[in-house]
């Protein structure tokens, strides 16, 4: 594993992908989970960012307390299951612009095809966040991380909940300099393309579609 992955073993998050996983969980409890745990992770994924010391006046007297230093972020979910992720990460971080990318998976090849892109004017300006519950052929994430590169944004990160280890690796490989971030690696893809053992589409389950 590289210096920029993260598996995180934080056990809220372990306890929570559980029901997430589980088939009997309905549409409304998956959808919160989602959030939580793109909250949780997001936590983890904003750890680096720098902070100033400014003077505070708390009700006994001044203080040098930490704020953080200017630093603007961006989220950008890959539709449509990525938007799931959307409002957990924006009760961390309420200023944050987001943009949109919207990819879909070919069911014969099972390579992205982008049909939708809008990215805050000033991405150039801003840390990207780019979310999607699951990192399968790691194609989407590829390809919508190209599309944000092309802003010149000042990084790049990409949160997931779940892994396949045939996407971790051709996510690392083709954008070695984005941190990934996710809850769980698991353990191969199937012959359609879903991760094993996984939780499903997580699409159909966040917007009840299955």
């Amino acid at each position: 594993m590289n210096d920029k992955i993260f598996i995180m073993d934080h056990p809220l998050l372990q306890h929570k992908l559980t029901f997430l996983r589980d088939k009997n969980t309905g549409t409304q409890q998956f959808r919160a989970l989602v959030s939580e745990i793109a909250n949780l992770l997001c936590y983890e994924a904003t750890r680096d960012l720098p902070l100033m010391e400014v003077q505070t006046e708390t009700p006994i007297r001044m203080a040098a307390t930490k704020v953080i230093a200017g630093r603007k972020l961006a989220f950008v979910p890959i539709l449509r299951a990525g938007l799931g992720m959307v409002d957990g990460v924006l009760q961390l971080v309420p200023s944050a612009k987001v943009g949109h990318i919207g990819l879909y998976r070919d069911e014969e090849t099972l390579q992205p095809v982008e049909y939708y892109n809008k990215l805050p004017p000033d991405t150039n300006e801003r840390d990207v966040i780019v979310l999607d519950p699951m990192l399968a052929t790691g194609g989407s994430a590829i390809d919508a991380i190209s599309i944000v590169k092309r802003s010149n944004p000042r990084s790049v990160k990409f949160l997931c909940i779940i892994a396949a280890p045939e996407g971790l690796k051709a996510l690392s490989e083709a954008h070695p300099d984005v941190q990934i971030y996710c809850a769980a690696l698991d353990e191969k893809l199937n012959e359609n393309g879903y991760i094993v053992p996984g939780l499903g589409d997580a699409g159909d389950r966040i917007f009840g579609t299955k």
